[in-house]
């Protein structure tokens, strides 16, 4: 994983772009590349062409020799500067085999012969982009063609922002802060998208790429059950096919040529990812696990005050994994100055963002200072099983799938916004299993019903990612696998919340709150816990543009404005806390 800036256009005006201003720009582009080299501290380098300038600097995971970037085809005319992973790089390298000649053993390079295959056969860029597995964004420019290609994942694991300048000239970068101050509009790049455009051609929007026939209910409200009306077990190969997906997927990307670890935050899903990753660690996957692993033992990482729940829980679970734990205590004092550095680095001021970036953003420092470049985490298993405690309120199978469509369309913004800037910070990739492609499709497919909290006979209302803990009880103590959901931000430590609030009520006089639609007319924050973080923000990203990129809706959290529709209660309430959602919390079982 990595970071790039990309400048395109550069002879969109009247007159080709004299050399003395591609040099500037060049220069510029090198200033803006250097606002992101946390995100790779390994390597730069920098392509110049007639209409293009790539700047790339480089994290190296896989091939960490000669996999340098910008990447070059074996014709010279194409470049491409990509951050993130290509899992299933080694059966493209094999399709490929005597018809191109790779020059790297990176896992990215394998873009460039399938982009040359897409235009030879029709510029099918969303058939070309389906072939990949992996979270990525990248930037190609096609010297020969004057074009350049421009697509992010799925999802939205990898960040990518785009901007224009006064002279009309397009860019590209990884983060929100190599554009600021250089770009008069500013926006994210969508996720699961694709621009093909050219200098001689009016401006074009992104192509979205990524579509499933799961994203409508009728699609999958007839699939087969694993579990009757009652939750008595009747078709345990939905259960199978879930673990068996979820197994595959951890494999996969456990490729690396560098030492790696885990996030153990002791929660249902870090244990997951952690049993499973300890069972296939001995043997190195990228010798298709012939080979015995080039580090003997895996290492886990949690991070709490002093007592927190997550400390007590992921100690127990790496014991019974059995991998080299190491527990990292933070005092709040640390947190609190951590702030404005969390904040410049996760590019947002959402309350939940930000209060659950600083303990990750601690951790990643301590993770770095061990060698460690790559960890596995658990984001993206809620969005998938409707694992938020507000799910239980959910009506009906119905709204309860929408819910999860409408969450994962929104994780980009939220949980793979922080988990990937708050360890990038110091240069550590993080990997996301629940989140790999094929493994949505298969958890997305499942029937709705199997995810509910139904109310049992017994009275009781069975625990939220039931079919999810069943899938994998046998590697995990019994008291881990059937914990309850605890947000991370809580989890680290409930004083951790308490005083922030406690803090920013004390910060934000009343006076000032009252006029923050004049201090804030775009995007005015709801709380006083918002407007301290926003006022940070705004230091560091001072224009309305940066401030756009930002989500904000009404409700709760903008990623759970949909329980405002399940219960009432919640109509007014601005604390997105796990504590805060009433009647489940603690006393639903």
């Amino acid at each position: 994983m990595c970071g790039f800036v990309g400048c395109f256009d550069l002879n969109s005006g009247s007159e080709p772009v004299a050399e003395g201003l591609k040099e500037e720009l060049r220069s510029q582009v090198i200033e803006m590349s250097k606002k992101i080299r946390h995100r790779g501290p390994d390597w730069s380098g920098v392509y110049t062409g007639d209409n293009a300038i790539l700047s790339h600097e480089r994290l190296s995971i896989v091939d960490p020799l000669s996999g340098k970037q910008p990447l070059i085809s074996d014709d010279q005319t194409i470049i491409l500067a990509a951050n993130g992973e290509i899992y299933n790089h080694k059966e493209i390298r094999e399709s490929f085999k005597g018809k191109y000649n790779f020059r790297t053993g990176s896992d990215c390079e394998v873009i460039i012969p399938l982009y040359k295959e897409c235009l030879q056969n029709g510029k099918d860029f969303t058939a070309m982009i389906e072939k990949l597995s992996g979270i990525f964004a990248f930037a190609l420019y096609d010297s020969k063609n004057d074009t350049y290609l421009i697509a992010r994942d799925e999802i939205g694991v990898i960040p990518l922002y785009q901007g224009w300048d006064k002279n009309g000239h397009y860019y590209v970068a990884s983060e929100l802060k190599a554009l600021e101050g250089e770009c008069i509009s500013i926006e994210e790049f969508p996720n699961g998208s694709y621009l093909y455009g050219h200098s001689r051609n009016a401006p074009v929007n992104p192509i979205r790429w990524y579509k499933r026939d799961w994203e409508d209910y009728e699609n999958v409200k007839n699939n087969a059950r694993a579990t009757d009306d009652k939750g008595e077990i009747i078709n345990p190969s939905v259960i199978d096919k879930v673990r068996n997906g979820l197994e595959s997927a951890v494999k996969a990307q456990l490729m690396s040529d560098v030492p790696y670890g885990l996030l153990l935050s002791g929660g249902l899903d870090s244990s997951i990812i952690a049993a499973i990753t300890q069972k296939y660690s001995k043997k190195r996957i990228e010798s298709d696990s012939k080979e015995s692993a080039w580090w003997p033992r895996l290492h886990s990482f949690a991070i709490g005050l002093e007592g927190s729940p997550d400390l007590l829980a992921a100690k127990k679970a790496a014991d019974y994994i059995g991998t080299v734990h190491h527990e990292v205590h933070f005092t709040i004092q640390e947190a609190l100055d951590a702030l404005p550095d969390v904040i410049y680095h996760i590019e947002t001021y959402d309350i939940t963002t930000v209060r659950a970036s600083t303990p990750m953003y601690l951790l990643a420092r301590v993770i770095k200072s061990m060698g460690i470049k790559m960890v596995l985490s658990g984001e993206g298993s809620d969005e998938l099983f409707g694992g938020y405690l507000y799910f239980h309120k959910a009506p009906d199978a119905k709204e309860f799938h929408e819910e999860l469509v409408r969450k994962m369309s929104k994780l980009h913004l939220y949980d793979c916004l922080r988990a990937n800037k708050s360890l990038m910070a110091w240069g550590v990739e993080g990997r996301v299993p629940f989140l790999d492609k094929d493994f949505i499709d298969i958890a997305m497919r499942l029937n709705p019903a199997d995810k509910m909290s139904i109310r049992l006979e017994d009275g009781k209302q069975r625990m939220e990612k039931w079919i999810l803990r069943k899938a994998f009880e046998d590697l995990l103590p019994e008291s881990i696998c059937w914990r309850q959901k605890e947000q991370f931000s809580d989890g680290v430590g409930y004083n951790w919340i308490d005083t922030l609030k406690k803090i920013t009520e004390e910060k934000v006089s009343d006076a000032e709150f009252a006029r923050r639609e004049k201090r804030f007319p775009v995007n005015p924050p709801k709380t006083k816990e918002e407007y301290y973080y926003r006022e940070i923000y705004s230091r560091l990203f001072p224009s309305d543009s940066a401030a756009k990129c930002v989500p904000h809706e009404a409700g709760v959290a903008c990623s759970t404005a949909k329980a405002l529709e399940w219960d009432a209660a919640w109509k007014n309430m601005d604390e997105p806390s796990g504590r805060a959602i009433g009647g489940v919390h603690n006393d639903a079982y």
